[in-house]
């Protein structure tokens, strides 16, 4: 750290019963009091190099003899004054980046200019700070962390404006030419500032268009974490709890909205990762709607990029006893969802699309299956969101399964036609064996999935040829209490094979009606099959409306393939 000295005499001031005074042969003529300190010292060496004691001296001159000047706004208190007052006296100061602003500022508010005296402490402190402070990297940022405390002051002085410059065109300078440091080696030098000076070292930097957008973000997380709250639940509420009236809070939601103003636009030049960081950060400090609105445009271009951890955001209130914000995230998958709608360019387009769409749909079952552990989720929303996803976009749902079963097994409290409404977001088909085989043994699904389920890997079962698996034992169990007689039609997978086997019959026999309640619960889109499939597979997967008839369908199907084997 550079530093400069001015004067050449030793240091007399002393202090008696809490009075700063100097040695001399010469009685003193004048008491200043500044904040809560009191001096005894000469008007010569004083006021022939500071215009304001001048003028108060002149103003005290028919007062009492022993009237006080007070200074109780002095920039720098009482430190400060005594610096400018003992080079006043030829005592030698030291000055280097830790004080040269406060020293300046005093020296200002006194007035020691070159209207004062030629060669003045302003002139010097200036010749210095230009000299010496701006060219060396560590003095400038201390420098500019000291106007803080005197902002106004030293924006007039220009000491501010001059530092940010310096700052920014070291960066810029350096950035092509670093290759003995790193690329990065200003990110957490700058990340100590505040945020004004921070911002407009980052805009000057981006008007360069020298640093990549890669590292202005780089930056930009690395400031984001060092002053904005932590997004774990414990800290969200302690922040909360005094939002309204909290200062800090309102500053952060200011600094939340500039790092958002300087991310670069261009769509992955910061991840999704970080951009979901913001918006949980946004919503603890309640920031502004347009805020949240653009970050969540933001995320929505980039959502394949996510994590589930990424996706689990805190509620905005600590009234909600739900564990996570699971609007936001439909509002992100809306926004994702809308931007997938605009016309492709060309067919590798089109297909990079089908694939990020493949991806969010593995993100959001992957996403419902960690919310559906929360108690306190509506089961409404859980629907919302899986049903969002488009259908095409799901070549499985094992991971849609998982989470259904999750959630009836956090929620028991459920009734029966809860829980059916719940399933009707499966499609059976579109389970693979694993996943049948453990649906198949579910004993907290409606007994209507479990057997569609069952008749579904039956009937994958027949047409590959394999022997067909044991049914479980709640269906066992039904069996036993209503055995299900032979299907009337003799359904077999022999039958099956017959070119002259009837449609018609199929069709009436998925139209028949059932006294049952679960009549009603259709889970089976049977008019799109009996329209797209062939005749065999038609067969196959016309499911009756009710359990009971399902089951008998099932043993015509077993027993038509124990005879096979």
């Amino acid at each position: 750290m550079k530093f400069m000295k001015l004067g050449t005499r030793p240091d007399t001031f002393f202090t008696t019963e809490s009075i700063r005074s100097v040695s001399s042969e010469v009685s003193t003529d004048v008491q200043i009091q500044v904040q809560n300190s009191f001096y005894r010292l000469h008007k010569f060496p004083l006021l022939s190099k500071c215009l304001r004691l001048q003028r108060h001296c002149f103003e005290l001159k028919d007062a009492a003899e022993h009237a006080i000047i007070q200074l109780p706004d002095l920039p720098g208190g009482a430190e400060a004054f005594e610096t400018c007052a003992k080079f006043c006296y030829g005592i030698t100061i030291t000055l280097s980046a830790l004080n040269i602003v406060p020293v300046w500022c005093a020296a200002e508010y006194l007035q020691m200019n070159e209207d004062a005296e030629r060669g003045n402490l302003a002139r010097k402190l200036d010749s210095f700070f230009e000299s010496c402070i701006l060219r060396r990297w560590k003095d400038t940022l201390v420098t500019l962390q000291s106007t803080r405390k005197y902002p106004p002051l030293c924006e007039e002085l220009g000491i501010t404006a001059r530092c940010v410059d310096a700052v920014a065109t070291a960066i810029v300078a350096n950035h092509p030419n670093s290759k003995a440091a790193p690329r990065n080696w200003w990110t957490e030098s700058i990340s100590e500032l505040g945020s004004d000076h921070y911002w407009r070292i980052m805009v000057t930097i981006k008007s360069a268009g020298v640093v990549s957008d890669e590292l202005i973000v780089d930056a930009l997380q690395i400031y984001a974490w060092r002053w904005l709250p932590d997004t774990s639940r414990d800290g969200y509420e302690s922040n909360l709890a005094t939002e309204d009236s909290s200062s800090e809070s309102r500053g952060q939601r200011l600094l939340m909205d500039k790092i958002v103003s300087l991310l670069p636009t261009e769509k992955g030049s910061a991840s999704c990762s970080f951009l979901l960081k913001l918006l949980k950060v946004a919503n603890i400090l309640n920031a502004s709607s347009s805020l949240r609105m653009e970050l969540r445009r933001r995320i929505g271009r980039q959502l394949e990029e996510a994590s589930v951890d990424d996706l689990l955001i805190p509620p905005a209130s600590t009234s909600n006893d739900a564990l996570y914000d699971v609007d936001t995230v439909m509002a992100v998958l809306e926004e994702f969802l809308l931007q997938g709608h605009s016309p492709p360019t060309s067919p590798p387009r089109e297909r990079l699309r089908c694939c990020s769409t493949s991806r969010v749909a593995k993100l959001i079952d992957g996403y419902l299956q960690k919310i559906t552990e929360d108690k306190n989720l509506p089961m409404e929303k859980l629907i919302a969101i899986a049903e969002a996803v488009p259908d095409s976009a799901r070549p499985d749902h094992d991971d849609l399964y998982r989470a259904v079963d999750i959630y009836l097994r956090a929620h028991p409290e459920l009734d029966k036609n809860a829980r059916k409404q719940l399933c009707r977001i499966l499609d059976c088909k579109k389970l693979s064996m694993e996943a049948c085989a453990h649906a198949a043994r579910n004993d907290v699904l409606p007994l209507r999935v479990v057997v569609q389920v069952l008749f579904f890997e039956q009937a994958r079962a027949a047409l590959a040829g394999g022997r067909v698996i044991e049914l479980p034992g709640n269906v066992k169990a039904l069996l036993s209490t209503s055995p299900a007689a032979p299907p009337e039609d003799g359904w077999s997978i022999s039958r099956l094979k017959c070119p002259s086997t009837k449609l018609v019959t199929l069709k009436m026999r998925l139209e028949e009606e059932d006294e049952d309640d679960d009549m009603d619960d259709d889970l089976v889109p049977r008019d799109a099959l009996m329209r797209s499939a062939s005749s065999r597979l038609r067969a196959l997967c016309s499911l009756p409306r009710t359990p009971k008839r399902i089951i008998g369908k099932l043993l015509a199907v077993n027993r038509s393939v124990s005879y096979r084997h």
